[in-house]
């Protein structure tokens, strides 16, 4: 299926099965016909082709993102009464891993430009409970991974990446997931390298993390039949590895592919007073996993911290959201990541964060979406959503800021 420029979606996975579809099935055929769906050679050739593809001495399958993060805590022995530091601004499993484990999450503010963790912050919010710092590579970004790898030395810290949106994404020419103590991935299907379900991946150059990744994701069994440790059964079956093989192959081809449409969507979207445009780091390859604009919201000064607080709490209509209804309307399908912050769920209340305590990320919350971006969106269905940010931009004065 082929969609027009009249109907524009977020992510279409449909082309890209038409694309990969014979040589997929013909994967999954063999693993059925092999009657070995759990383990085995398949997820062991896939996990030694992603550990070369990251550059790390070992990648571990295991059934989620989210668990490849668990795993990743354990595997350092960070429980209960360790912090760790992290962003508000990412998906909830990000800081519920760190609260799976016993683990206290703190969080940090962002940078409005480039939506990671301003490491100007970090230092500050370090106590005699740190153990970690977790950093998210949000929307296939890296932070600068040079200087949160020196702070975390220099504090005797590990650093658990956070590589979700990021497979294949570099800083200074080497692999996200490969420069920090441990690296997490997710194979959801809507990311970069995504598989037909759920699955994830924990990396790592160190062989002792390793063995404990690999004990605790199988019931803490150090061999067959004898538990070690309580572990988990998290694990990446044949059919995903499979799947995600094939996929592998490609994922190069496709993560040029979104950085040629994020150049075209920079160029087009360029001297907007009513956006801004999402800015990397000069030593970082972005993969584009998303391409968030923020649509700007109007700032005041803070009673409390003289820090930029929000300025409507309500009263003023959301442009964001104006601007998402008007793109729906003419058939642009666009996506909030993500509309409340970490540190003002529910599940966090009891952290004891006000609000304004973080007024970037609470900020940036009600300013952000995602465009449509996936390696098969045409060119045309591209400058169709240009097209349309631009005639809401010059012919709505709200959104404008007038």
């Amino acid at each position: 299926m082929v969609y027009s420029v009249d109907k524009i979606p977020p992510l279409d996975l449909i082309q890209q099965y038409q694309q990969i579809g014979s040589e997929v099935s013909q994967a999954v055929q063999a693993v059925l016909a092999s009657g070995r769906y759990i383990g085995g050679t398949v997820v062991q050739q896939f996990e030694q082709q992603f550990a070369e593809y990251i550059g790390v001495e070992a990648a571990i399958g295991c059934n989620s993102g989210t668990d490849a993060l668990v795993l990743g805590l354990r595997a350092l022995d960070i429980g209960p009464g360790d912090q760790v530091i992290t962003t508000p601004f990412s998906f909830v499993a990000t800081a519920a891993a760190i609260s799976a484990v016993g683990a206290t999450p703190v969080f940090v503010d962002i940078e409005a430009e480039t939506f990671n963790l301003d490491l100007n912050q970090i230092e500050a919010a370090i106590t005699a409970q740190t153990r970690a710092i977790l950093p998210v590579h949000l929307f296939g970004q890296s932070l600068d991974m040079t200087r949160l790898m020196a702070i975390a030395q220099s504090h005797h810290l590990a650093v658990i990446e956070d590589c979700a949106q990021a497979t294949g994404a570099t800083w200074q020419g080497q692999k996200l997931g490969s420069i920090g103590h441990v690296g997490c991935f997710s194979f959801y299907p809507t990311k970069n390298l995504g598989a037909a379900g759920d699955g994830g991946a924990v990396t790592t150059q160190d062989p002792e993390i390793a063995v404990r990744v690999r004990q605790i994701k199988d019931h803490g069994q150090s061999t067959k039949y004898c538990s070690e440790e309580l572990g988990i059964n998290s694990r990446l079956d044949a059919l995903q590895a499979a799947v995600l093989q094939i996929k592998l192959r490609y994922l190069d081809r496709w993560n040029a592919q979104r950085r040629t449409l994020a150049q075209h969507y920079h160029q087009g979207l360029a001297d907007h007073p009513g956006i801004a445009r999402p800015e990397g780091l000069a030593q970082g390859e972005a993969v584009w996993h998303q391409y968030s604009i923020r649509v700007l919201q109007p700032l005041f000064n803070h009673p409390d911290n003289g820090k930029p607080g929000l300025s409507n709490h309500g009263n003023l209509p959301n442009q964001r959201d104006q601007l998402q209804v008007k793109l729906q309307e003419q058939g642009i399908s666009t996506t909030v990541y993500y509309p409340v912050p970490i540190h003002r769920q529910p599940l966090y209340q009891s952290l004891g964060y006000q609000p304004g305590s973080l007024p970037i990320v609470e900020h940036v919350c009600q300013e952000v979406l995602s465009l449509p971006m996936f390696p098969e969106l045409s060119t045309a269905q591209q400058d169709r959503v240009i097209e349309s940010i631009q005639q809401c931009l010059i012919t709505d004065s709200v959104l404008l800021g007038v």
